[in-house]
């Protein structure tokens, strides 16, 4: 699937839920950055997976859905490796370069696991506990 029909899935909410995995979230950020400022890349981001889950039946819980402190950071790590590497020729072809977003673990390096996982951490963005997260040169954008 390219870019433009995964976009159009995602938004639509097309995209089947098994399709709705880690990289096909980063790869929405991706492109949203590619079109957007970084606050409105996040804006868009945010209510995208917000009503993407409510068309899903993907309900918000302690445990479970929507995930602010997780959107912010993986939107923010995305956003500073295509600063510093720039794009590529589609979002597959950036996260194939970029093995650093491949784990899902990545926040940990920065996030107690008690911190990420908190209820706080899932409602609002909660600042890092363990190291700073990576910026960009440029955080003109950042907002």
């Amino acid at each position: 699937m390219n870019d433009e029909e995964h976009l159009r899935r995602f938004e639509d909410h097309s995209l089947p839920r098994e399709q709705w995995t880690h990289r096909a979230h980063l790869k929405v950020a991706y492109l949203y950055l590619q079109r957007l400022s970084f606050p409105d890349a996040l804006a868009q981001l945010r209510a995208g997976i917000k009503a993407y889950n409510a068309a899903k039946g993907i309900q918000d819980t302690p445990t479970g859905g929507y995930h602010e402190t997780m959107t912010r950071v993986w939107l923010q790590l995305v956003y500073t490796a295509l600063s510093q590497f720039g794009p590529a020729e589609s979002a597959d072809a950036f996260f194939d370069a970029q093995h650093q977003l491949a784990s899902k673990r990545t926040p940990l390096l920065f996030y107690s696991h008690d911190l990420i996982m908190s209820p706080e951490a899932r409602c609002s963005f909660v600042v890092p506990d363990l190291a700073p997260l990576p910026i960009p040169l440029d955080t003109s954008d950042l907002g």
